[in-house]
């Protein structure tokens, strides 16, 4: 990938596609092709055909798609599964036609089934029942992952799909129904500061644990897979290290400044308690994160104020 090749970020406003378009630019990329859904309708045959003839992209990052928290999963699946099925299919098959030089497509940890062995491998995709709630949006990726698989076996094309951790960075989405545990604690837990209240409550126990990656080393990861591999493996990408709810509810007050008490309401439900990826496939290629988490958690809630006004 040279400096001047056209690489198109799929997504580019999204948490991930804004945070490769950080990392390419920062890296002195100056060819960075970004349109935005009124400028191309990634779920129209047509609209995408037309892009890939007109702008002729040589690398793409697929970061586009329809994502969300548990809520929005569970309550509008037709929609995760459509939209998510029908734009990765089009820019897939798309990049193939136009002889695209490299892809990278994006999956995500529900992907694996619900009770697994932990730290997870890539090899235990498909060897058993996805967790229900956000199964239509699982299905649709590990749809996108085995169509890059077949079209690089059939076609010898060099699409790589990775599945990231629970991610968390800049250009969060903060709405109530849609976010994931970093925002969603952040939102809480700022509110309280702002409101004076003396305590913030928090469903579950505080004891499930899980691995949360900056956005930006997912992007770092993502353009080193393009700069060096090549081949039909999938990547796992994360940390490697986990924290319970508790730790992190902890890091997010403190660098918040709150001072009041979290309290965890135990009749609500903890689902999994351990959920963690083994990212020792793309460490032994030599990448490693940069970000800790409470760094990483200074730098989200700072964007979280900027977006705030």
């Amino acid at each position: 990938m040279q400096k001047n090749d056209k690489i198109y970020i799929a997504g580019h406003q999204g948490l991930v596609g804004s945070a490769i378009v950080r990392q390419l630019v920062k890296r002195g990329y100056n060819n960075l092709i970004t349109k935005s859904r009124s400028e191309v309708d990634l779920t129209s045959q047509k609209h995408v055909k037309r892009f890939f003839e007109e702008d002729k992209p040589n690398y793409i990052f697929m970061a586009a798609g329809k994502t969300g928290g548990v809520y929005a999963n569970n309550t509008y699946r037709a929609e995760f599964i459509y939209e998510n099925l029908i734009l990765q299919t089009n820019i897939i098959h798309q990049a193939f036609l136009s002889e695209v030089k490299k892809l990278i497509f994006f999956g995500c940890s529900s992907m694996y089934p619900q009770t697994i062995p932990q730290p997870v491998k890539e090899e235990h995709l498909l060897s058993g029942y996805l967790e229900p709630t956000n199964e239509p949006f699982a299905v649709a990726k590990i749809a996108g992952l085995k169509m890059c698989e077949s079209y690089n076996r059939q076609y010898g094309t060099d699409f790589i799909s990775v599945i990231p951790t629970n991610l968390y960075g800049i250009n969060q989405n903060y709405e109530p129904m849609n976010s994931l545990v970093v925002p969603a604690l952040i939102q809480k837990i700022h509110d309280a500061m702002c409101n004076n209240s003396k305590e913030v409550v928090l469903w579950g126990s505080g004891r499930p644990s899980r691995d949360f990656l900056f956005s930006d080393d997912l992007a770092d990861a993502v353009i080193f897979l393009m700069q060096n591999y090549s081949g039909n493996e999938v990547f796992n990408i994360g940390t490697g290290k986990d924290y319970t709810v508790r730790d992190l509810a902890e890091i997010v007050k403190e660098v918040i400044g709150y001072t009041g008490e979290i309290v965890y309401d135990i009749s609500k439900p903890d689902g999994v308690l351990v959920k963690l990826q083994d990212i020792s496939k793309i460490t032994k290629l030599g990448w490693q994160y940069k970000v800790e988490l409470k760094d990483g958690i200074c730098r989200t809630y700072e964007s979280f104020v900027a977006q705030k006004g």
